[in-house]
């Protein structure tokens, strides 16, 4: 990954990590970059993964959310029962989970959620087990190099 993505990445989750009570550790930061359509997971500070995702069509919600419900073999009872694997609902209806249309990912395709591939959210799922629901937090930006740039003063 290029230098300046890693920075981006990183400079994100540390911003959601200063917004937390003190006390509190965010393990699991999962940045989502609307704009390059692409997702960066952070663990206890460290990049860990880029993956290519599809953000919605009609609007993917911004801002910073806590995983609520892990899902394993969920399937929608919005879009006509849709395969929706690996399932981390963070705000609502709205839930990072798996994809079989991989050759979306990448491109603004989803209904709302963010999608990426099957075995990446298998991954992603895991830790989110692993370290807790309490320590993911789910940040949506339209462009994660705007708001670094917002928050260095530029």
């Amino acid at each position: 990954m290029p230098q300046f993505l890693r920075a981006a990445a990183t400079a994100v989750a540390l911003l959601a990590v200063s917004l937390l009570p003190s006390g509190a550790s965010a393990e699991i930061v999962v940045t989502v970059d609307k704009a390059r359509q692409q997702m960066f997971v952070m663990v206890d500070g460290e990049h860990r993964y880029t993956w290519p995702v599809s953000t919605g069509l009609g609007g993917t919600p911004n801002g910073s959310f806590r995983a609520q419900i892990l899902s394993r073999y969920h399937r929608s009872t919005i879009f006509g029962n849709a395969p929706m694997p690996y399932a981390i609902f963070y705000s609502g209806h709205f839930a990072i989970h798996g994809t079989t249309a991989v050759a979306q990912l990448g491109t603004r395709a989803s209904k709302g959620c963010v999608r990426l591939h099957s075995s990446n959210a298998a991954v992603l799922f895991k830790l989110v087990q692993e370290h807790g629901m309490a320590n993911t937090r789910v940040l949506i930006q339209d462009s994660v190099t705007r708001v670094v740039a917002q928050r260095a003063g530029h």
